[in-house]
């Protein structure tokens, strides 16, 4: 899959704070840049909000790259200036694959966002940190509601979202929080990141959109509520055409290119 020499997608522009751009066909990365750290006051929350709405309605969007265009920071959370400004109850989770790239202050809200993702990564300098408690708030937005499922110690959770401390990359890596650590800092991680993107988006959108959805679903369900869900959703999949293309191909040897996701699949998808 070659380079696409950075397309934008026609709604791109109306962002002040998010820059979209196609680096890889299908894979579209999302930088904040909201310097000097990325800290989020009303506008810029809802302006990530409804960048993540108009990248779910395009269907040319098969894996999304999440980053940082500051050096400093990928979030050092909320402005403390909007702090009361900023919706209590929305949620962040979006159902693009999405791949966080995180490098620098990961502080507060910016967890509670990579708590809504897929596959996280982290640069070796990186600083993270459940901040909400000093300033007089327990995480509200997903980082309480999300991490209990994520971490594999209940105990180190409690820890770090009553203290507050800052905690590195290694760390995280330890207790499930990211399954990645990459040497260096932000192009280091950003460049792996993209990488493994292309390599994904190369692959049936039907059969990694039915991986993401299973998974999510198991998490809130029984095994057997789960295999009766996964039946259902595979009943759709078997009508599309990535499984028959994919035996053809293989017989023959054969790349193959797979059609976007549509409309009404995805409308199909989210059963």
């Amino acid at each position: 899959m070659a380079p696409s020499s950075n397309k934008v997608p026609s709604y791109a522009s109306q962002f002040k704070y998010v820059d979209l751009s196609f680096p890889f066909e299908n894979v579209l990365h999302v930088q904040l840049k909201r310097p000097p750290v990325n800290a989020f006051n009303e506008e810029f929350w809802r302006e990530y909000g409804t960048a993540f709405d108009q990248i779910g309605q395009d269907p040319t969007v098969r894996v999304v790259v999440l980053s940082s265009a500051v050096d400093k920071a990928f979030s050092a959370g909320v402005d403390l200036s909007d702090l009361l400004a900023l919706p209590r109850h929305e949620d962040i989770g979006r159902r693009a694959l999405l791949t966080p790239a995180v490098h620098g202050v990961a502080f507060g809200l910016a967890l509670d966002a990579l708590g809504a993702v897929d596959v996280r990564w982290a640069a070796e300098d990186v600083a993270f940190s459940i901040r909400e408690v000093d300033v007089g708030l327990a995480a509200d937005i997903g980082t309480l509601a999300r991490f209990p499922k994520l971490v594999g110690d209940l105990s180190w959770l409690y820890e770090v979202a009553f203290s507050g401390r800052v905690f590195g990359a290694q760390e995280a890596l330890q207790f499930g929080l990211v399954s990645r650590v990459v040497p260096g800092s932000r192009e280091k991680v950003v460049k792996a990141a993209l990488e493994f993107a292309e390599g994904i988006a190369r692959k049936s959108p039907v059969a990694v959109s039915g991986v993401k959805r299973f998974i999510a679903h198991a998490l809130d369900h029984s095994v057997d509520a789960a295999l009766e869900y996964q039946a259902t959703w595979g009943a759709f999949a078997l009508q599309a055409k990535d499984l028959s293309e994919s035996a053809a191909a293989a017989k023959r040897k054969q790349k193959i290119e797979y059609e976007n996701l549509g409309v009404l699949e995805r409308r199909k998808a989210k059963l």
